[in-house]
């Protein structure tokens, strides 16, 4: 089979030839191989990072479920007026830190900041004065980054022509978390109503949006819905509340289009997986994170609900694939095989991002050994 066949099959609670295979190599690893500085890739678009993954997809030959990792707006999805751009603000041989900034009512306006680093990816919504800097800088010149195409159906279809029969391609539909930040947990306390409502017109907008979706040529392959870290920002009951809901429609207008949904939702999980395989048609959820970040039990989730949803996961990333032997890597690839592959509806995978110093010959002994040892 192709990883594209053998993805399928699995998705659709089918047995393929062998155990699929997709250790999480987003951003680091996709990066670090190009031999360019980070800040190429992520500013500059020299290339988009997205790409720099597809290369390293095949590099590996893995089974690449593409979860929403290149940028797609709708037009009517954009906020109105002047857009917000950056600007670089500062730079030295190790970062270059942006701004971003628009003209409103003939005046401009400065926002958040962002450090690209030389050896690592982004931070991004920072407060300049964090960094040492001014709300307002003294000097900040435009980036000469390489144009991208974001017309949606353009950028959908060089993304699927570029990934080929190597996997699946995503696109974001939902999210499965309201807040990415401290600061919004502090403004929900404060105004829960707000966000409440917003809770309820993000259903309205999943609608939207998956008709947009659903007109493209070609179609994604699956629908995205999770965020990272949904249960660190949101109490369940919070999750229940604020997003479920929307999560729930998008699943449920995916599932009767016949197109699977997908969540990553790195950190504590385990009652995120028991919400969505109990009370909705989810097809898969990664990454499954074992303790400390997070608290999941590959057994347990298998008996309690393998066979309503695949289960993606869960080696751990810096104890077994970045500081492990390959004789580490193999035994907890078995482990998890033996673990949770029993009737199908399981794809081996890390427990969230590999490092960006992961050996490659980790990455090769866990693909290796899915190819082999992962029988059904």
């Amino acid at each position: 089979m192709t990883p594209r066949e053998r993805l399928l099959t699995v998705l659709w609670g089918k047995i393929p030839d062998c155990v699929p295979v997709a250790p999480d190599f987003s951003n680091m690893i996709p990066a670090r191989l190009t031999g360019k500085p980070f800040w190429d890739l992520y500013l500059y678009n020299e290339p988009p990072i997205w790409e720099a993954y597809i290369d390293c997809a095949k590099r590996f030959n893995i089974d690449s479920l593409m979860d929403g990792y290149f940028p797609l707006t709708f037009e009517e999805e954009k906020s109105p007026g002047e857009p917000w751009l950056q600007y670089i603000v500062k730079r030295t041989d190790e970062r270059i830190i942006t701004q971003y900034s628009r003209v409103e009512d003939g005046k401009r306006k400065w926002s958040i900041a962002v450090v690209y680093y030389r050896d690592n990816p982004p931070t991004s919504g920072l407060q300049p004065d964090s960094l040492g800097l001014p709300p307002v800088p003294e000097r900040f010149e435009p980036i000469e980054a390489k144009p991208v195409d974001t017309n949606p159906q353009n950028i959908l279809r060089r993304v699927k022509g570029l990934m080929g029969d190597q996997g699946l391609i995503g696109v974001v539909l939902a999210s499965t978390s309201m807040f990415l930040s401290v600061e919004g947990i502090y403004d929900y306390y404060d105004h829960p109503g707000k966000y409440e409502k917003i809770g309820q017109e993000n259903i309205g907008r999943v609608e939207a949006r998956f008709a947009r979706i659903m007109a493209m040529d070609p179609r994604p392959d699956f629908l995205a819905v999770g965020c990272s870290g949904s249960l660190v920002f949101q109490t369940p009951e919070m999750f229940r509340t604020l997003s479920l809901p929307a999560v729930k429609r998008g699943i449920e207008l995916a599932h009767a289009a016949g197109i699977p949904t997908h969540v990553h939702s790195c950190g504590p999980e385990r009652e995120l997986v028991k919400i969505l395989a109990e009370e909705t048609d989810l097809t898969v959820i990664d990454p499954l994170e074992i303790p400390p970040m997070g608290d999941c039990n590959l057994v347990e989730l298998k008996r309690l609900y393998g066979h309503k949803i695949v289960l993606k996961g869960n080696l751990h990333t810096t104890e077994v694939m970045l500081r492990g032997s390959v004789a580490d890597v193999i035994a907890a690839s078995k482990k998890a095989i033996d673990d949770a592959a029993a009737g199908g509806r399981f794809i081996l995978s890390t427990g969230d991002q590999c490092g960006r110093d992961t050996p490659d010959a980790n990455l090769h002994a866990m693909i290796e050994t899915a190819r082999t040892y992962g029988r059904y």
